[in-house]
């Protein structure tokens, strides 16, 4: 039997990353094996997202850029190669620093996959690992928040990226406001 810890992580985790997680298993008795979960990024939502970001004007001065002539088929099939190479990369890093590791590019809902992957492989715990996000998690509506009210097993945040004492306060990690 093993020790299954499911990962949900929002872009590929470095080898420093992939380490610091192995560290938190060191030592148990059963093996662990990791199911990591990333999350595709909408194609629709990067496209409405691009285009929020020119102003009034501009949109107006070019009527040739209409959204019905993107195709968002084009931007989903990016969205999804570069997700599956974010999965690749993070196996790659958790199996380098000795892990056992298996994942899957979801384009559900984060936490109902995080959820719905627990359940699957009778996860022990979950580890959640993202950018600082200050506002979603000041007023915790943060995956790690969602999380720990929707499914029964601990929940860990860590930020990618950084290292444990970098997190804590003690090097460049999320300061308080």
């Amino acid at each position: 039997m093993s020790y299954d810890v499911v990962l949900l992580v929002e872009q590929a985790l470095s080898a420093a990353d992939a380490k610091q997680v192995r560290t938190l298993h060191e030592g148990l008795d059963e093996p662990v094996a990791y199911h990591v979960i990333l999350p595709m990024e909408d194609a629709a939502a990067r496209i409405e997202a691009s285009l929020g970001t020119l102003s009034g004007g501009e949109l107006l001065g070019t009527p040739s850029l209409l959204v019905n002539e993107v195709d968002l088929d084009a931007v989903r099939k990016d969205c999804l190669d570069r997700a599956t190479d974010d999965l690749s990369d993070t196996l790659d890093a958790l199996r380098t620093a000795g892990a056992t590791a298996e994942g899957q590019v979801v384009d559900a809902p984060p936490i109902e996959a995080l959820k719905a992957k627990v359940a699957e492989v009778d996860g022990r715990e979950a580890i959640i690992l993202t950018r600082p996000h200050v506002v979603s998690e000041f007023f915790h509506v943060d995956w790690t928040s969602q999380a720990r009210r929707k499914i029964g097993v601990p929940v860990l945040h860590l930020l990618e990226h950084e290292n444990f004492d970098e997190q804590a306060g003690e090097g460049e990690g999320v300061t308080g406001l």
